[in-house]
């Protein structure tokens, strides 16, 4: 084979992943584009939740109620649970449990600002005796509907609530992989992987004819140049 057929191979061959990458860069782009755009409104909103105190979406208490918890249910949370599933036909299933002991792993029903004012709760709350005392919470349901019940050890009732959250409260919480159950998770991940095929397909189209020194003085240089120094100063 001589040379310039050679060349010619390889020039052909290159043109053809060329145009694989680049159909795969449209058509993982089309599958996550209307995620791109949900997300990255979310994704705005709850970047500056605090500085310019954009909405995060409400939360609307819809029903409260005091139920006496027998004797035999007080003596853990796995008791609690499974008396709340034979009396009540509840199926939570997160939980915390007293004041020094590390929390527990929380299932994907209960958002993060709402731990942390639990957890704030349990700090203040003391028993009968003015002993320092933690609170047990379950809780489940989805994005938009949330059950808690919340007991406090020793304590004759416990508090049954549920909560609706608002359009753009389920927004945020679906952003976060909170409520949406083990298919909305793998959607997400599926976006997620989208993402990072998209990144790495675009800069192998961006590189395409560039020489190394190109790609350092080029936009890719300075986004890669700017999130370093912005990640260093985030963690220095």
């Amino acid at each position: 084979m001589s040379t310039v057929s050679l060349e010619t191979t390889v020039a052909l061959r290159r043109m053809r992943a060329h145009r694989l990458i680049r159909k795969l860069h449209l058509w993982i782009g089309a599958w996550g584009a209307i995620a791109a755009v949900l997300f990255g409104i979310t994704g705005f909103l709850q970047n500056h939740r605090a500085v310019m105190k954009l909405p995060q979406g409400d939360s609307t208490e819809v029903s409260r109620v005091e139920l006496p918890v027998p004797e035999e249910a007080r003596a853990s949370p796995e008791a609690l649970r499974q008396w709340l599933h034979d009396t009540q036909h509840l199926d939570l299933e997160s939980q915390r449990g007293p004041q020094g002991r590390p929390p527990e792993r929380l299932l994907s029903d209960t958002s993060r600002a709402s731990d942390a004012s639990r957890a704030s709760d349990a700090s203040r709350a003391g028993d009968a005796n003015g002993r320092r005392a933690g609170r047990w919470t379950l809780s489940a349901g989805n994005a938009r509907k949330i059950t808690q019940a919340e007991y406090t050890p020793g304590a004759d009732t416990l508090t049954l609530r549920t909560t609706v959250q608002s359009p753009l409260a389920i927004l945020t919480r679906l952003h976060k992989g909170v409520g949406g159950g083990i298919a909305w998770i793998l959607l997400s991940d599926s976006f997620a992987v989208g993402l990072v095929a998209l990144g790495l397909s675009g800069l192998i189209m961006w590189s395409r004819g560039r020489t190394p020194r190109q790609m350092i003085f080029s936009i890719v240089g300075a986004a890669a140049l700017i999130t370093a120094l912005l990640a260093a100063s985030a963690i220095l």
